[in-house]
């Protein structure tokens, strides 16, 4: 089973994250390339906040094809490029990830490779498999 922890010794974590995520051995492992605010037909909205829903859908969407969900997930990395209101933020990172609590860092960075591109996440899940268990 994976173990999300946040160890005693070190801070309480400042947002939906835990410290560490343990993975049973042989659990298959998903990795995701930065996914982007860009909806299905190649639109990026030109709200930073909606580009940061469309990037987490867009997470959604490849765990789902690949057999995993949400409470999969291990580890996000989220790039922001320009000014997204933090509360706002947190308020779509909480929905999208509910009760769970992966591993995260959050980086503000000067620019995407797009300048219309204001969020990129990337993601590493990881499914038990009965071998793992």
């Amino acid at each position: 089973m994976m173990q999300f922890r946040n160890p005693a010794g070190v801070h309480a974590p400042v947002a939906a994250y835990s410290h560490q995520v343990e993975v049973p051995a042989n659990a298959r492992w998903l990795a995701l390339s930065g996914q982007i605010g860009l909806r299905p037909d190649g639109t990026a909205p030109a709200d930073p906040a909606e580009q940061f829903e469309v990037a987490l859908a867009n997470i959604r969407r490849n765990l789902e094809a690949a057999g995993m969900r949400i409470a999969d997930l291990v580890k996000l990395t989220i790039y922001l490029a320009g000014d997204i209101d933090a509360d706002r933020r947190r308020q779509v990172l909480g929905a999208f990830l509910g009760d769970h609590r992966p591993c995260m860092t959050l980086l503000c960075v000067s620019a995407l490779a797009a300048p219309a591109l204001k969020v990129e996440i990337d993601a590493w899940a990881a499914r038990e498999t009965p071998e793992s268990r």
